[in-house]
């Protein structure tokens, strides 16, 4: 019994012996493996590594220098334009309404459109009473002037008997005095009928002055007076302006005589004007004045329509960048410059006018440094670049 039992463990023993072994070298093997695995990856870093035959900065490679394009402005003449937007008004426009006492209306002769002469008629009122009492009036002036004509001979009569005494002489003054009044009473009818005649004439509702008829508002049959307001209205000469709204300061910078290239609303075309009057006032509420383009006329060009103008401000010597250049933050416009050194420097600049052909530099540069073209919102102040040099595009 004992010596089965010991012949047992021995042998458990030299099997977990065994087993170990097997073990050691599977581990012995792994590790060679994963040793080399390791060894092969450092060396094919190092071969690319020192393939170009100069070791590697690893911060260098970290961080690479930039290339950026630059141009250099320089300066160029500019003509200074200042965009505005207003409306299209008449230049002189007139109102019409009643001048006279009024009536009802019998003919209304003009459309809106249509061109009228100083003084025509636009339209006409009844005029059956005051055609009564003028024919009145001037039946009085027949009576007072058979009456005129009894106390001349009256008179004509007493001078010739005064002479033989049959006729004081105060008798002749008499029929004189009688014979002056008659002819004043003729001289009043007359002046009561021409007061009838205006009267009635001031029923015609006529155009001031020549124009266009922009507007009417009266139909015949309508009872009109003094109250109605105005009837009709007349652009005179047809002449017509834009009510440019500007800014303070654009306002400051026109001048009368300007030219100005005026495109209504929903058309291409332009129609040049200039600058007759600028406003004295600044609205206090938009601060804005106007600035007023006389127009000539044409059916393009509609009162109360909406038009852009570009005004024509003179010309000046200054630097001009493509958009692209020129950005902008809560401290204003910038943009970024490449020194001497090679590093990016922030620029503040004064904008002017924004035009198909770029910006307008009216203060900050001189037109002589590099100024980065685009992808300036990827740089730093103080950052180092390699700048490539551009043209400034036309």
């Amino acid at each position: 019994m004992n010596f089965e039992s010991g012949f047992t463990h021995d042998t458990d023993a030299r099997s977990y012996v065994a087993e170990d072994g097997v073990v050691a070298r599977s581990r012995r093997r792994r590790n060679l493996i994963i040793g080399g695995v390791i060894a092969l990856v450092v060396l094919l870093a190092a071969f690319f590594m020192f393939r170009s035959g100069k070791p590697v900065d690893a911060d260098a490679s970290a961080k690479q220098v930039p290339t950026v394009t630059v141009v250099v402005p320089g300066r160029s003449t500019v003509d200074a334009v200042v965009t505005a937007t207003g409306n299209l008004a008449a230049r002189r426009e007139m109102p019409v309404g009643v001048a006279g006492e009024g009536g009802m209306v019998t003919q209304v002769l003009v459309e809106p459109g249509q061109w009228v002469n100083a003084g025509q008629v636009l339209a006409t009122v009844d005029r059956r009473v005051q055609t009564q009492l003028g024919n009145s009036l001037a039946a009085s002036i027949t009576v007072a002037q058979a009456d005129a004509r009894i106390a001349q001979s009256n008179l004509d009569r007493a001078m010739q008997l005064v002479s033989r005494g049959f006729i004081s002489k105060a008798d002749v003054d008499s029929k004189t005095a009688i014979r002056d009044a008659a002819r004043a009473r003729v001289d009043v009818a007359r002046a009561q009928l021409g007061q009838a005649q205006a009267t009635t004439a001031r029923l015609d509702i006529r155009s001031p002055a020549a124009g266009l008829v922009l507007t009417r508002s009266v139909e015949p049959g309508q009872v009109v007076g003094a109250a109605s307001g105005v009837l009709f209205r007349v652009a005179k000469g047809g002449e017509l302006e834009l009510l440019a709204r500007l800014g303070e300061s654009d306002l400051a910078r026109m001048r009368v005589g300007q030219q100005a290239s005026v495109t209504p609303v929903g058309s291409t075309q332009s129609f040049s004007g200039q600058i007759w009057q600028v406003s004295p006032i600044i609205d206090p509420q938009t601060r804005q004045g106007i600035a007023r383009v006389a127009l000539p006329y044409n059916t393009a060009l509609r009162p109360g329509g909406f038009a852009a103008a570009r005004i024509i401000g003179g010309a000046a010597d200054v630097p001009q960048l493509p958009e692209s250049a020129v950005q902008s933050d809560t401290k204003g416009n910038y943009v970024y410059v490449i020194g001497a050194d090679k590093k990016v420097a922030r620029r503040d600049v004064k904008v002017g006018d924004v035009s198909d052909t770029g910006v307008t530099i009216l203060g900050g540069l001189n037109g002589q440094e590099q100024v980065v073209l685009s992808a300036g919102g990827f740089l730093n102040p103080g950052e180092t670049v390699i700048p490539t040099r551009a043209t400034v595009p036309k």
